[in-house]
């Protein structure tokens, strides 16, 4: 078995892992590249490999960074199934077909404010690309409501474990069958956290497996609890109705948003934080929400003891507003504050959080609020990094917002539950991290080989090959 690795090899975007076997070939997601502007354009135009020979691919969620591409892949000659959960399905669709709004939206002001001289860009895909992807895709259950693999080959099948993610994300456990030998191979996709509000834990793999790719976001770092996040919500929010502050939350329209709905309307049920007005600027996001409220059966007890068994919608409250139009996006911003606005894209690489930001970050009384991980060279780094000025939209604007950094929502495993679920694979030899950047490659394989100095561990470069 051949695996190579074209995408979120010591970065964490991109994701894209080619298995190859008995002449049959088999991708593990599609994802977009985003970063530094210049080379994202350059991966994510160029397909790094003759799409019309891969025979299947098995997506793990929705992510734009683990999906984005898929338009392009089927463009491209690829004419066999993508196979997924059905909320993977649903959601998947719905980011493909914002990804495909949001770059011609971009291109459109980009060429409208174009230097003299300058070309003008091209979406890399347009929403037609995007409705010819629907076809493909093939809703598979985990296994555990449907306990029944997947053939995809004489010699290769599948089952879906969940991932704990995001809703739909799962594990792969792949059966590969070589010269009469059995392999089993894991593929993690993102590995979720235990004790988040909304989705169930984080399955483990019953069967005997040899290898695994393994995401390692956060591979050097331990995440705060839940409730230190609850605790820093409700000083920042107090902070804000009594400066008049305007909170700027860059979030992923899928989980993060959902999340972040959850626990302040928790905290308002609660009494724990005054009502102050909180804009979902995120037509996806509103989309992707409703998609949540379909499949509620995957919902953890926390859920159902929070709001569920009150017949109490989660992500639905009072002060919560939600916007559609560009003029209702625009409105936002000629009002005063206090008020939080929620909008994607999570790492500020594009979409409504952009014009927010511009409009906003040269107020010191404003705060940002950064509640995921941040890529390398995108916006959102930089202003973790406390870079200012920052560019936005080709103009510089210098960062005199709060920035305020909360990692408690991460839905990334941290160092503690990455080791957790490498002791619990029996039978593991062979471990490739992806998903990461080197320091945190580093630091977690230096742990492994310290817990477990038999393994394998490898930090794949983009292009690198294995035989396992």
């Amino acid at each position: 078995m051949k695996i190579t690795f074209y995408g979120a090899a010591q970065t964490v975007t991109g994701s894209k892992y080619l298995i190859e076997t008995d002449g049959f070939k088999l991708l593990l997601d599609c994802g977009m590249h985003q970063g530094k502007r210049d080379v994202a354009n350059e991966l994510n135009r160029k397909f790094p490999f003759d799409a019309s020979t891969v025979d299947a691919m098995i997506l793990s969620h929705a992510h734009a960074d683990h999906c984005g591409m898929i338009p392009v892949f089927v463009r491209e000659g690829f004419a066999g199934k993508m196979y997924c959960t059905a909320p993977t399905a649903d959601i998947a669709k719905f980011i493909l077909e914002d990804s495909a709004n949001i770059q011609e939206q971009d291109a459109l002001y980009f060429n409208n404010h174009l230097p003299v001289g300058q070309a003008p860009i091209e979406p890399l895909y347009t929403e037609q690309d995007v409705k010819k992807t629907f076809s493909h895709f093939e809703p598979v259950p985990y296994f555990r409501l449907r306990p029944e693999w997947t053939q995809l080959h004489k010699n290769v099948r599948f089952k879906f474990y969940d991932a704990g993610h995001i809703l739909g994300s799962a594990i792969t456990l792949l059966e590969i069958t070589e010269n009469g030998e059995v392999k089993n191979l894991v593929f993690t996709g993102d590995l979720g956290r235990h004790f988040l509000p909304i989705l169930r834990d984080p399955e483990f793999v019953a069967e005997q497996t040899q290898t695994i790719i393994m995401e390692c976001t956060y591979g050097n770092r331990l995440h705060k609890p839940v409730t230190d996040l609850e605790d820093d919500l409700k000083n920042i929010i107090t902070g804000a109705i009594k400066n008049n502050s305007k909170i700027i939350v860059p979030a992923f329209s899928l989980g993060r948003t959902q999340e972040l709905i959850y626990v302040l309307h928790k905290l308002i049920n609660e009494n724990q934080i005054p009502a102050l007005p909180i804009f979902v600027d995120s037509p996806l996001s509103q989309k992707i929400t409703r998609v949540f409220n379909t499949y509620t059966s995957d919902f953890d007890e926390e859920f159902w003891a929070d709001f569920g068994e009150k017949g109490e919608h989660a992500f639905l409250f009072k002060n919560l507003i939600t916007t559609a139009s560009i003029e209702e996006s625009k409105s936002i911003n000629t009002k005063p504050g206090p008020y939080m606005v929620i909008a994607g894209s999570g790492m500020c690489e594009g979409g409504r959080i952009l014009h927010h930001l511009k409009n906003n970050i040269t107020d010191s009384n404003n705060i940002v609020l950064i509640t995921g991980y941040q890529a390398q060279n995108t916006l959102g780094r930089k202003l973790v990094e406390g870079i200012s000025p920052v560019r936005i939209f080709g103009v510089e604007y210098p960062v005199k917002a709060k920035v305020v950094v909360l990692n408690e929502l991460s839905a990334h495993a941290d160092q503690k539950d990455l080791l957790n679920y490498v002791k619990n694979v029996n039978g593991l030899k062979n471990i490739f991290l992806v998903h990461t950047e080197m320091p945190q490659a580093e630091g977690f394989k230096d742990l492994v080989k310290k817990e477990l100095p038999n393994l394998s561990v490898d930090i794949p470069v983009q292009g690198e090959v294995f035989e396992v």
